[in-house]
């Protein structure tokens, strides 16, 4: 194989994202009594629950995988959320690692003491390919609680769009083995550029 001409490896551990100067777009799936409602009104209706952790995936890939190409049960509506990149960044400036590392955190209840207090979480999973494969690089999973899960919802929402037609046409594409042109239909995710260094903590849970 010419190695000039193949595709790099991306960095074990990247932000890929369909972004612009002032937004980025992440992905969630609800049932559709959440979902339709969302999409419609451009924000989570009364129904939606601000005292959970939310889970927000800016790999669409990544969220076919999690959510079945939007046919799991509870996961009927997959929309794709643009958000303020002010609000992503403040959420990654105050996130902690989902997982303990010691190299990231030292003792252990260092990072319990961190987890409890941190409005974020940074979970790297396993970016996937168009049959939903494993790849050997991660994709970010960004969990908010508490005080970012009220920004998210009351702040950082630019629009919601519901993209299960699209997960539709991909998916149908990707099983009659029209991979190019299922391709063709992706996000355009490029890697997103980290905000400067943080006012608070560290960046050790997005070190590549």
């Amino acid at each position: 194989m010419d190695t000039r001409t193949a595709t790099p490896i991306p960095p074990a551990r990247q932000i890929r994202a369909l972004h612009t100067a002032s937004t980025i777009t992440v992905y969630q799936a609800y049932a559709c009594a959440l979902g339709l409602p969302a999409a419609r009104e451009g924000r989570f209706p009364a129904a939606w629950k601000r005292e959970r952790m939310t889970w927000v995936k800016p790999s669409f890939l990544w969220m076919m995988y999690r959510s079945g190409w939007g046919t799991k049960e509870g996961q009927e509506t997959v929309l794709a959320v643009e958000i303020r990149r002010e609000g992503f960044d403040w959420a990654l400036d105050h996130a902690c690692l989902a997982q303990y590392d010691r190299e990231a955190h030292g003792e252990q209840r260092d990072w319990k003491r961190e987890l409890k207090r941190a409005p974020a979480r940074v979970q790297w999973d396993p970016e996937r390919d168009l049959h939903l494969r494993a790849l050997p690089y991660r994709s970010l999973q960004l969990g908010l609680v508490g005080e970012a899960v009220r920004r998210y919802a009351d702040e950082w929402i630019v629009g919601v769009r519901d993209v299960t037609p699209l997960a539709r046409r991909v998916h149908g594409l990707v099983t009659a083995g029209q991979l190019p042109a299922a391709r063709a239909l992706l996000p355009e995710e490029r890697v997103y550029p980290r905000p400067e260094q943080p006012r608070h903590g560290s960046r050790s849970c997005l070190r590549p």
